[in-house]
């Protein structure tokens, strides 16, 4: 593992920090790495939360802005170390987690340690645990152990937008569709129940439904209702006797977590439905100062 340089350009230090593995809850080489670059910088203050690095400017300005990002991957499928490729009119680096998100925590990582008089105060936030559930979150944690910390006017995730500012998120619902059937051996199926085959008017949900696009304070929400996992059975020659389809609702912050789980005990009527994670989207907020500063 090559020490991370923020003097380095950004390609560089993007290609660095994608090849330091850090896929959620192993986050801690780059966590340390994160922390020692910016420990090193006489204008920052650090805090340290598990694997949730702070870093503050304290200017006594009037206005303090946050700049957020997540610093863990989903796994690795054979895309480390990174590649730079080069194209006619571009370069483009090819790794885990170039886009989703380390390029945007090159840029963070860079300016933390090079801007030494911000217009505003600022709060570096790099946190981990993103890409699982809710409830490891390292941002939700260092909300409820240093809620201090998040206090500001105006925050900035640098999450990928093709070099777009989008305002807000849209919130998450993961919940599990399941289904009970009677196991019975495959040449008998009469004797049985099939859990799997139960499924198949979920299924059709889904198909049909049109997910609606939201607009909240001038800026359209796209929502999306997805079957991303699907488990059931237990050998090739038992019919099942259970099923679970796992359905992610990406809603609009124009309604509440609990608003829509209910939308889908709605929708999913007559199933059982259990709710795995949830995490409340964010309006824009574009209308503040800082962020009307930051637009222009």
């Amino acid at each position: 593992m090559s020490a991370l340089d923020p003097t380095q350009s950004l390609v560089e230090l993007t290609m660095a920090i994608c090849d330091i593995e850090s896929v959620s809850s192993n986050e801690a080489k780059l966590a340390d790495e994160i922390e020692r670059v910016l420990a090193s910088a006489s204008h920052l203050s650090i805090t340290r939360d598990g694997n949730a690095v702070v870093a503050r400017t304290n200017l006594n300005r009037d206005t303090r802005v946050i700049i957020a990002g997540h610093i863990d991957t989903v796994p690795v499928a054979e895309n480390l170390p990174t590649r730079l490729h080069h194209f006619e009119r571009e370069q483009v680096i090819f790794g885990r987690g170039t886009v989703d998100m380390k390029g945007g925590i090159a840029v963070m990582l860079k300016l933390a340690a090079e801007i030494q008089q911000p217009k505003f105060d600022v709060t570096w936030v790099f946190y981990d645990n993103e890409e699982v559930a809710a409830d490891l979150n390292g941002l939700g944690r260092l909300a409820r152990n240093h809620p201090e910390m998040l206090n500001g006017e105006f925050a900035v995730l640098c999450e990928p937008t093709s070099a777009m500012i989008e305002g807000g998120c849209n919130g998450t619902v993961r919940v599990e569709v399941r289904t009970v059937g009677i196991k019975a051996h495959s040449a008998r199926p009469w004797m049985g129940k099939n859990a799997i085959h139960a499924l198949a008017h979920s299924l059709n949900i889904l198909n049909d439904y049109q997910p609606a696009t939201v607009t909240v304070d001038g800026l359209d929400y796209k929502e999306s209702l997805s079957a991303v996992l699907v488990s059931g059975g237990i050998a090739t020659n038992v019919i099942p006797d259970a099923a679970v389809l796992t359905v992610n609702y990406r809603f609009a912050p124009d309604k509440s977590a609990a608003e829509a789980i209910l939308h889908l005990e709605t929708l999913f009527e007559g199933f059982d439905v259990v709710v795995t994670d949830q995490a409340e989207g964010a309006k824009p907020g574009l209308n503040l100062p800082a962020a009307l500063d930051f637009i222009a």
